[in-house]
């Protein structure tokens, strides 16, 4: 991993001003904690939960120091600002609509973020492609329940894993051993959450 950056001790927590949005998440830990993010009303827009984003850092642990971090399925950012909120050295949000976007850009202007979370407007899977192999401590991958994404989505991230790497996965169902062994991956942690499967892989150990 890389060597972890220097952080200033204190850091302004944002909130959001003004009239009232059609829903908030917040930030659950780390810097960030109790930051509320505007999420758009907007459809197929739908936040990881709480209790789910807190077992997923439960996890993986608290401090991220020094990780390179892809949330390839932005949307509202919460699950990139929660590894960036505990001291990811670097988190890529990738989000495809432009409205969505510029209000990523925003917030993270707004928590003073510009150094170390980075918004690109794009396809996920062609981001995904391109990024260089064994790069990544974490992707994370929540695409569209509604889209056919998830197997695509995983194979394209596989390769960018570091070999100690972590990729979650949120799906409408769950995925077993045999699904993810073509992809060259392997369960380690999977959790239900109402509608929700959460899933933590890693890369497959091949037999020496």
């Amino acid at each position: 991993m890389a060597t972890s950056p220097s952080r200033p001790a204190s850091r302004p927590r944002p909130g959001v001003a003004g009239a009232r949005l059609p829903q908030e998440v917040r930030i659950i830990g780390g810097l960030w904690k109790r930051t509320r993010l505007p999420v758009a009303d907007r459809p197929g827009l739908r936040p990881t939960p709480d209790r789910v984003r807190e077992t997923l850092f439960n996890w993986l642990g608290q401090d991220l120091a020094g990780w390179q971090v892809v949330d390839a399925f932005a949307g509202s950012g919460v699950l990139g600002l929660e590894a960036a909120s505990r001291g990811a050295q670097h988190v890529l949000l990738v989000e495809q609509e432009p409205q969505q976007v510029d209000s990523l850009r925003a917030l993270v202007q707004r928590l003073q973020a510009q150094a170390q979370v980075q918004v690109q407007r794009g396809n996920a899977l062609t981001v995904l492609q391109g990024l260089p192999a064994r790069s990544q401590d974490l992707v994370l991958l929540d695409p569209p329940f509604d889209a056919p994404l998830h197997e695509k989505a995983l194979a394209a991230a596989a390769p960018a894993l570091r070999s100690e790497g972590w990729l979650y996965l949120e799906a409408p169902t769950a995925w077993t051993e045999a699904q993810l062994a073509p992809l060259g991956l392997q369960p380690h942690r999977y959790l239900r959450a109402g509608a929700v499967h959460a899933h933590l892989l890693r890369l497959a150990v091949r037999p020496s």
